[in-house]
């Protein structure tokens, strides 16, 4: 089933960091990490036939442990953990994969907890989306997510945040592959 695009909301960075690459949790070569639950956040982007899509450059973008986005015009602002990059991207290979080391997202006024996507390829962009935490009691509450209608819909954008197995810090793993209307060629 292709993953359902959703809205980009107002808060896409209206300035990228100086540090974008798929290790939220550490800005340049701070020694401080961001607070929150370390998460490794891995996938693949796949085509409509459930085959890889190589060179497709994913993008993520969330709010911190406080629900404080990067973006300038984030009333939160002053609340903001200057340790978390809040944003980061990855370029996939023949595989497909992608991988993030990001905080597991938190709720804010109005908003389940989620993480926001987009896949571009070629300069073209082809799919923004959200994720979600399985499970999360309020998710239905949250008008995005309940705008998705079925049940399919929102399985297909809805991932378990699981406990990393061998973890001695109590990261969690959560895994969400992102399907694409295109081909390959596409």
């Amino acid at each position: 089933m292709r993953t359902p695009a959703q809205t980009e909301g107002p808060f896409y960075p209206d300035k990228l960091p100086l540090d974008t690459d798929n290790d939220l949790i550490i800005v340049n070569d701070s020694l401080s990490p961001a607070d929150g639950k370390v998460t490794w956040l891995t996938g693949r982007v796949l085509d409509s036939r459930g085959d890889p899509i190589r060179n497709a450059l994913v993008e993520i973008w969330q709010v911190d442990n406080n629900g404080v986005y990067i973006h300038s015009k984030d009333t939160r602002r002053p609340l903001r953990d200057t340790h978390f990059q809040g944003y980061g991207r990855f370029l996939t290979g023949s595989t497909g994969d992608y991988g993030f080391r990001t905080i597991r997202p938190v709720p804010y006024p109005g908003r389940a907890p989620h993480i926001h996507y987009k896949i571009r390829r070629n300069g073209k962009e082809l799919l923004t989306t959200q994720c979600y935490i399985k499970g999360f009691a309020d998710n239905e509450k949250d008008g995005i997510y309940h705008g998705l209608g079925e049940q399919k819909n929102k399985d297909a954008v809805t991932v378990d945040f699981a406990p990393l197995k061998g973890s001695r810090t109590g990261e969690l793993e959560a895994k969400f592959d992102v399907v694409l209307g295109v081909t390959p060629e596409g």
